[in-house]
């Protein structure tokens, strides 16, 4: 088990998240998009979420300022949640529109106060676990879809619950973080997507 868990904070890496949530909407809602529109979005969500943040943290590693994707030092986590929250209102005003697609508009915005919360925790040198952050604010968006959708299919919820559980293990296992600091990563991503909820079920 001690050699499993730690792959799983790659796999669920928070940079891969906004990708998951994407696919997990298209995939619920795949009837009112056409597949151009779907490939379309997907491929905002692939250069704003994840290339555009691998080539600035290449940046920031091959100046010093970085030292690993996992960012362990709180020190080191203003610059890319700085560029994390420009990516996510970029996401919002541009390209995840409210009118079009405001399930997931809500999940980004969400996301967004996620990182605004996690940076303000870097200032004061409080460190959140950001991968629990991005898996719990996940679940909730699902449960949420599940709920708004009425689905009636609670076995995604089920995994994704199982999940940020398993995630919360892995970062414990590895020595990323305390148990406290996973617990303030769980609050900063699911108060924000709560929040939101009620905005839009």
């Amino acid at each position: 088990m001690k050699k499993i868990l730690p792959i799983f904070s790659y796999i669920l890496h928070p940079i891969f998240i906004s990708m998951y949530a994407t696919l997990f909407y298209l995939f619920c809602k795949g009837d009112i998009f056409t597949n151009q529109e779907k490939y379309y979005v997907l491929f905002q969500i692939l250069i704003i979420t994840i290339l555009v943040p691998v080539l600035f943290f290449l940046l920031l590693r091959s100046t010093g300022h970085v030292d690993s994707i996992m960012v362990a030092e709180t020190s080191q986590r203003k610059i890319p949640l700085v560029l994390q929250c420009f990516l996510y209102i970029l996401l919002v005003k541009r390209s995840i529109v409210i009118v079009r697609y405001p399930e997931l508009h809500f999940f980004f915005l969400g996301a967004l106060f996620s990182t605004i919360l996690a940076l303000i925790c870097s200032l004061f040198k409080i460190k959140a676990s950001l991968h629990t952050m991005a898996m719990s604010g996940f679940t909730i968006f699902v449960i949420g879809l599940n709920i708004h959708l009425q689905m009636q299919n609670p076995y995604w919820s089920a995994l994704l619950i199982l999940m940020t559980g398993v995630v919360a293990s892995s970062r414990l296992e590895m020595e990323a973080h305390t148990a406290k600091e996973v617990l303030i990563g769980l609050l900063l991503g699911v108060l924000p997507q709560l929040l939101f909820l009620y905005l839009w079920l």
